[in-house]
């Protein structure tokens, strides 16, 4: 089994989708004006309108409603992401910070008020963990 995405239901696809292409410099693919995915070489992005939910399953999914999930992204240099985006993000929850587990985080929340955490791994446990992504 492989992970192969995360999907976030939006009331606006395009504002959202703007904002993740401005955050992290990728271009979204978009398949209809309901759906587009940001792509990584390890995870996609999946933004979709609440119109979709119902191909689901009616009210199985609501806008701007997460508390629980942060969605997470391995950058070179957390620092210099903070800098590019100070301006541009409205609601940083904090700044490049060291975590006790060896990552630089920077946290802050996308405008449908979802978690976000830029990180860069700097102890050698957390640049050995994640040398994976770098080949």
């Amino acid at each position: 089994m492989n992970f192969a995405s995360v999907r976030i239901i939006t009331g606006d696809v395009a504002r959202l989708v703007a904002f993740y292409e401005r955050a992290t410099g990728l271009s979204a693919q978009w398949f209809t004006e309901d759906f587009a995915e940001l792509s990584t070489a390890s995870a996609t992005l999946a933004i979709g309108s609440t119109r979709t939910v119902p191909l689901f399953a009616p009210g199985s999914a609501r806008p701007a409603e997460n508390h629980s999930v942060t969605l997470e992204f391995l950058v070179a240099d957390v620092d210099r992401v903070y800098e590019n985006l100070t301006g541009f993000v409205r609601d940083f929850v904090n700044e490049p910070t060291t975590m006790p587990w060896g990552n630089r985080a920077l946290l802050f929340r996308d405008p449908d008020g979802n978690l976000v955490n830029f990180f860069t791994p700097v102890t050698p446990a957390a640049i050995e963990k994640f040398e994976k992504f770098s080949r």
